[in-house]
């Protein structure tokens, strides 16, 4: 079947150009899904990755604190892919202020040793703060 283009006219003669808005708005909407699936798949290339301990009795918290340290099985500390010693943890939050309402979470290995969990632990307590939680996953059934 032929397509038949139709032109409009104005009144001298001349042909009238006309852009299709409807295709382009579909694109910008392929596009912008397409930009937010990739963003989400992306979110989770922050720390290194490590084995979660299972925990039956964990509470669920949906918000990650801007203090995310992880603890791998060798006992390396890293925050944001960033690797640490427990004297660089101290100091890096010991020039916080309001030390009092910042929370850290830490996400030890499951086959972490539990000194190498306690001296990062003492780290994070020695910069004076109080607001301490563990990183678990529910087991799976």
């Amino acid at each position: 079947m032929p397509v038949k283009l139709s032109t409009n006219q104005d009144q001298d003669g001349h042909d009238e150009a006309r852009i299709e808005i409807v295709p382009l708005i579909d694109i910008m909407f392929f596009l912008l899904a397409s930009f937010m699936l990739v963003s989400l798949s992306m979110t989770q290339l922050s720390r290194v990755p490590i084995e979660l301990p299972d925990a039956q009795a964990a509470l669920s918290e949906k918000s990650v604190p801007p203090y995310h340290f992880a603890l791998n099985e060798q006992g390396v500390i890293t925050l944001k892919e960033e690797i640490l010693t427990p004297t660089e943890v101290t100091e890096r939050l010991a020039v916080l202020e309001h030390r009092d309402e910042v929370n850290v979470l830490i996400a030890a290995h499951a086959n972490a040793r539990h000194q190498q969990v306690m001296r990062l632990l003492d780290a994070v307590r020695a910069a004076g703060i109080e607001r301490v939680s563990f990183e678990s996953k529910t087991p799976k059934p």
